[in-house]
């Protein structure tokens, strides 16, 4: 029985072997630098967020929500074109450019077709407050 393995659960291993960073999650800028400005990728993507919320804080909500819907277009274009965009790496350079711009993308067109007065008319959309219970005027 020396040469039989013991057969029972197998216990996990203390530390996680074989998890990798994101592709593209070193620090766009070297360590003598500031933090935000190590990250600057992101900052810029935040900055933009910002920018859009006050635009739309200050009254004008179409240009603010545009501006806010941009950021996670620049988000897929930064990390889609630089090899090193700190933490706006998240997972694989493939999911982190499709899930901002279908992001960016659903916050923009939401944005054209917000009434009143649509910038871009979808007729399926045009009787929209019918359709969920609420009167169209």
């Amino acid at each position: 029985m020396s040469g039989l393995k013991r057969r029972g659960p197998r216990r996990p291993p203390a530390t996680t072997e074989g998890t990798l960073p994101p592709e593209g999650s070193a620090a766009a800028l070297g360590r003598g630098h500031a933090l935000p400005l190590r990250q600057w990728p992101i900052t810029l993507v935040l900055a933009v967020v910002l920018t859009g919320l006050l635009i739309t804080w200050a009254g004008d909500f179409r240009l603010g929500l545009l501006t806010v819907g941009a950021a996670p277009l620049l988000g897929a274009l930064l990390r889609l074109g630089l090899p090193d965009v700190g933490m706006l790496a998240v997972r694989s350079r493939f999911t982190d450019v499709a899930l901002m711009f279908l992001f960016g993308s659903v916050i923009v067109v939401f944005t054209l077709v917000a009434q009143p007065d649509p910038w871009l008319r979808v007729p399926l959309l045009e009787n929209i407050g019918r359709l969920i219970g609420h009167p169209v005027h």
